[in-house]
Formats: structure tokens, C-alpha cells, sequence
């Protein structure tokens, strides 16, 4: 059974040193996606909502929540990023949200790319959730990660 890099020997949680690990690109692509009532595809496509335009919104939040990746998961480390974009798209059932991170470093950029995207899932949640209690957030998953 492979033992669980972000534990001590006695199962106590620690930060991995990746001090010996090389410097490379690293990139990360995730996705995700918010189901919504027609009623509130309507009102996004419209722009509509009362609290602005969603999608520009949510995409810039997914931005900043991955940039701010460490300061949410504790064992995280803190990462030069030199690139995240957020694309939030209308489709026929709901918000479709992809993000793309990169940096260079010792560590990969996953969770950012994953963060990311979950911001900006959680922003459309709350942007919408006066219209629609019935929204679902799913299918959050990472699509690819790379090192060079």
C-alpha cells in the first residue's frame, strides 16, 4: 500500500519538502459544472440577475480563488503562478466551467486548476441562489496535468 505523502510515520499531517525536486512548467487543466433552472439560464443569458453578469463574475473569482490555493488548503504549497484563466460557459443544462494553471516549480499546479474552477462554480451558486434552489454542483474533476 503506498504510504500517503503528506504524513509522518506516526500518521500526523506535514507538509511535503520538495526542496530536491527540479524546477519545470507545470500546467493543469480542471472542469466542472453547475446544473441551473431553465429560469435561471434565462435570466444569465439575459444578464439579468440582479447581482450582475455571472459569468464574467464567476470567472474572475475562479482567478483569485486559485490564486489564493494555499491560503485554502492547509498543506499546500505557495506557488509562483504565471497564468490562470477561468472560462465559464452557458450550455443547455447549466454554467460549464474550465481553468487553466501554470507556473514553474518543484511542485504541480493541480489544485490551483482545481480551486479554480470550484470558486467559480460556488460564485455562480451564489450569484443565482435567490432564483433557483435547486442548482447542483458536480463533475468537478481535473482533465489533464503536465511537466516539462
Amino acid at each position: 500500500m503506498k504510504k500517503l505523502s503528506h504524513t509522518t510515520g506516526a500518521g500526523k499531517a506535514d507538509m511535503v519538502d520538495v526542496s530536491g525536486k527540479p524546477m519545470q512548467e507545470r500546467t493543469a487543466i480542471a472542469r466542472g459544472h453547475i446544473t441551473l433552472a431553465k429560469i435561471t439560464r434565462d435570466l444569465i443569458t439575459e444578464n439579468k440577475m440582479k447581482k450582475g453578469d455571472v459569468l464574467t463574475i464567476a470567472e474572475i473569482a475562479g482567478i483569485q480563488g486559485g490564486k489564493r490555493t494555499s491560503d485554502l488548503i492547509p498543506l499546500c504549497h505557495p506557488l509562483m503562478i504565471s497564468k490562470i484563466s477561468v472560462t465559464a460557459t452557458l450550455d443547455a443544462t447549466g454554467v460549464s466551467v474550465e481553468s487553466f494553471a501554470k507556473c514553474t516549480g518543484q511542485t504541480g499546479i493541480e489544485m490551483e486548476a482545481l480551486t479554480a474552477v470550484s470558486i467559480a462554480l460556488l460564485t455562480v451558486y451564489d450569484m443565482c441562489k435567490a432564483v433557483d434552489k435547486g442548482m447542483v454542483i458536480d463533475h468537478v474533476s481535473l482533465i489533464s496535468k503536465e511537466k516539462k
